[in-house]
């Protein structure tokens, strides 16, 4: 098992988050795009190496992320229409997301079993997370599916605001 904590800087327009192992060593830098259609996130490692690439869709209804991994397209992620509860649907590979997304407190499964295990962090500057990965090879999408989920609410938290 490898734990990461993903802090996001504060004052940033373009959403940049750190990634830190359980030692507090920077691994993974994650830098949004600014004033771009469609907004992307790029997860690379301290090398400048492209990890993951994060979309987001142009024109949908509810918020829908393509992530790609060392190039390749891996899943799409998309929030479900619910009323009380958050939920998302990815799809592409085989994976679900269990628990509360509201509070970002979740489980990341695949065929039954826990690859992976989100939960924020509360009385901290800006949003952290801490991110359990049980099986290295999930490592950069379970990352990559956190950052996803934190750009829609993000989104939905600026929408409220103008209302």
């Amino acid at each position: 098992m490898k734990s990461f904590y993903l802090k996001q800087k504060i004052m940033s327009m373009r959403g940049r988050f750190n990634v830190f192992d359980d030692l507090q060593q920077e691994v993974y830098k994650i830098e949004g795009s600014f004033l771009q259609i469609p907004k992307t996130f790029t997860i690379s490692d301290l090398q400048h190496n492209e990890k993951a690439l994060i979309t987001k869709k142009t024109f949908s209804w509810l918020p829908t992320f393509y992530v790609e991994v060392e190039g390749r397209q891996i899943f799409t992620i998309k929030k479900e229409f619910t009323f009380f509860k958050a939920k998302y649907l990815v799809d592409g590979a085989g994976i679900e997301v269990n628990g509360n997304l509201w509070d970002m407190d979740f489980d990341v499964v695949k065929d039954g079993q826990v690859i992976g295990r989100v939960s924020k962090e509360w009385m901290t500057w800006g949003d952290t997370y801490q991110i359990q990965v049980f099986d290295e090879e999930w490592e950069m999408i379970v990352i990559a599916l956190v950052v996803a989920i934190d750009c829609v609410k993000a989104d939905q938290n600026t929408a409220a605001a103008s209302v």
